[in-house]
């Protein structure tokens, strides 16, 4: 004879102690939840609605700086430490989590360049248009001392930037000339010339810290190895790229800002065609900057906004402005993820979130489950018609709006000329020509 017994585990429904939930039951049979997928719908709708009600990225104003704000340096060791450049030659050191300047001396006679923390935290670097190099201590004097630099290194070339190398003491500065220096010496311990007049933006790579690049003023991009004698390559494109950031964690890879209102990652495998062309700018731009991911970056530009995009996509995925903010010159993501920072002509460093709806302070873990449940929810039903125009649409500044107008009437009359043409015209004459190549005259190696 059998005898059927229920049996049931008391872990599997009471609780531990009182201050757990109530363990519930639940059968994912997905027979049995016929509405499922119209429920999740309707949450993934609601949590995008919600993610532009609460979508205020402004975080803070920093002023004290009496010029425009030139430069940014990022301390890599202290997320809540930032050393800002300006036109009149001032540096100053700020404290993010208290919002106030900690130390602001004169560095330079004219513009400040470039700043650049060393490996070690322990220095920082400053060039200016006094032809001057100067090494100063992340330390602040004590009260009732003059700040003076720990060295100060004479150049024989203008400088117009400096970028450090990630893995050991030597750093890189551009001008008239590419200079590889080491710390311990006033001299350069190399200098690679390829013909140029000026460069103007100098970057270490930060995975293969061998390799360096410059933008240069006859509109090319010029890589640099610095075991070698002489420079590796250029690729020449149709307008001046101002600004140039590698791309953290897929070391090939770099983006420059441009002129003429895009930006273009390429992979140094393959210079002859940019992987990606970033729209949306309407003015020069001006710098870009990685998040430490290495996912997205931020430009700033011109035309008075900072985008943000995704790595891989060509249209910018958000938009920060306030009626107050002048031409944006130089931008930086802060080595958390969280924050931007930009700075601009009207001389103020304005805080941003890096995601416009993320909730600062505290965030419980219940709530951190809820807000990742709706993440998901959004990057499932991202591509629904109605959940994608909600998610994509920003309100723009009236004079950005009217320069996209215009863009786009020219762009569109500049198809119709060529279709015309090419209808016209004997066939195989008029070639097609993609976006990406357009933009690249050549490359020389």
């Amino acid at each position: 004879m059998k005898v059927k017994m229920i049996s049931r585990n008391p872990d599997n429904y009471v609780r531990e102690t009182k201050l757990q939930q109530h363990k519930i039951p639940r059968n994912y049979d997905p027979a049995l939840h016929p509405l499922e997928g119209p429920r999740e719908y309707v949450r993934a709708l609601n949590a995008t609605k919600l993610d532009r009600v609460f979508a205020k990225p402004f975080v803070c104003n920093l002023s004290g700086h009496r010029d425009g704000v030139a430069c940014f340096g990022k301390h890599p060791k202290m997320l809540s430490t930032l050393a800002t450049g300006a036109y009149d030659g001032e540096v100053r050191i700020w404290d993010l989590a208290n919002r106030c300047s900690v130390r602001s001396f004169v560095a330079h006679d004219g513009f400040v360049r470039g700043i650049a923390y060393a490996r070690n935290a322990e220095h920082f670097y400053t060039v200016g248009d006094d032809k001057t190099i100067k090494v100063w201590s992340s330390q602040a004097p004590e009260v009732g001392e003059d700040e003076e630099p720990v060295n100060t290194i004479l150049s024989r070339h203008i400088l117009q930037g400096i970028s450090h190398n990630r893995k050991d003491n030597s750093f890189a500065t551009c001008g008239e000339v590419c200079a590889i220096w080491d710390a311990k010496h006033n001299d350069p311990i190399k200098t690679l010339k390829w013909g140029v007049d000026t460069l103007h933006s100098i970057s270490y790579n930060p995975v293969e810290t061998n390799v360096l690049a410059c933008c240069a003023s006859d509109r090319s991009i010029i890589l640099y190895d610095q075991r070698e004698a002489q420079p590796l390559r250029k690729v020449v494109l149709t307008m001046k790229s101002n600004k140039l950031a590698w791309n953290p964690m897929e070391a090939f890879n770099f983006t420059v800002a441009n002129e003429d209102c895009n930006l273009y990652t390429f992979d140094t495998r393959k210079l002859q065609t940019p992987l990606k062309v970033h729209f949306d700018h309407v003015s020069a731009v001006t710098d870009v900057d990685y998040a430490p991911t290495g996912k997205e970056f931020v430009s700033s530009s011109y035309d008075k906004t900072v985008r943000i995009y995704h790595a891989h996509q060509s249209h910018s995925r958000d938009i920060y402005h306030t009626k107050r903010m002048q031409h944006v010159v130089c931008v930086a993501w802060s080595l958390d993820n969280r924050y931007i920072f930009s700075g601009s002509d009207e001389m103020n460093i304005r805080m941003w979130k890096a995601n416009a709806s993320e909730k600062l302070g505290v965030v419980r873990p219940r709530e951190r489950a809820n807000f990742n449940y709706q993440e998901a929810l959004k990057e499932k039903y991202a591509a629904h018609p109605q959940i994608k125009r909600i998610a994509r649409h920003r309100q723009v500044p009236r004079h950005v709006l009217n320069a996209q107008r215009k863009m786009r009437s020219v762009k569109d009359k500049e198809l119709v000329k060529e279709a015309n043409v090419r209808k016209h015209s004997k066939k195989g004459t008029v070639p097609f020509v993609s976006e990406k190549r357009k933009h690249v005259i050549r490359q020389d190696v």
